[in-house]
């Protein structure tokens, strides 16, 4: 079996699009998705898989979800060792360490092409900085996530991929949860 992490983009913001982690939780249960678990209302959503392929992973929790909510919610899969890689290759260690929250992952549904890329200028965006590396962007914000210009939507534009962002203490929290012997040992929503 396989580890896999689903996160899923712009459920419970707002009042939009809010699903409840225990009846999503059974609903992916009940779809054939074996030991999952979820972690905050974000959406992130832990389960394991003998399936290898995680496009169709992705397909099938999308429209399961489509089916019981009646929207769409893009969904962007890791498996548990891509996310300790994503941790192992942040850029941004050392500069931040006071601050468990920063940098930011920005997680793409696929590697970008590098001529969209060559069309954001990191200097336009001081005093934020950002690193695209693969299929994921480290973004360090000093004035805070929620004052930048380079959010999900933004890079969404200028890469014409999907995007969506968690802060690092969730990302190292999915890791950390993701090792433990039972998801049980630790209390999840």
């Amino acid at each position: 079996m396989i580890k896999y992490v689903a996160i899923l983009r712009g459920i419970n913001v707002s009042g939009q699009k809010k699903i409840n982690m225990n009846d999503l939780k059974m609903l992916l249960a009940k779809a054939g998705f074996e030991g999952v678990k979820t972690y905050i209302q974000s959406g992130n959503v832990l389960f394991e898989s003998a399936e290898i392929d995680v496009e169709q992973l992705r397909k099938k929790m999308e429209q399961t979800i489509f089916d019981a909510y009646n929207f769409e919610v893009p969904i962007i899969i890791r498996t548990v060792l891509e996310l300790k890689e994503v941790i192992k290759n942040n850029p941004f260690f050392g500069q931040n360490e006071e601050d468990t929250n920063m940098p930011y992952v920005t997680f793409l549904n696929e590697k970008p092409i590098q001529t969209n890329i060559d069309k954001i200028i990191p200097a336009q965006f001081l005093p934020d900085t950002f690193v695209i590396s693969g299929k994921e962007i480290y973004i360090v914000c000093p004035n805070g996530y929620g004052n930048t210009k380079l959010s999900n939507v933004f890079f969404e534009n200028k890469l014409k991929l999907t995007a969506t962002t968690r802060n690092w203490k969730t990302v190292n929290e999915l890791v950390r949860l993701s090792d433990l012997k039972s998801f049980e040992q630790q209390f999840l929503m």
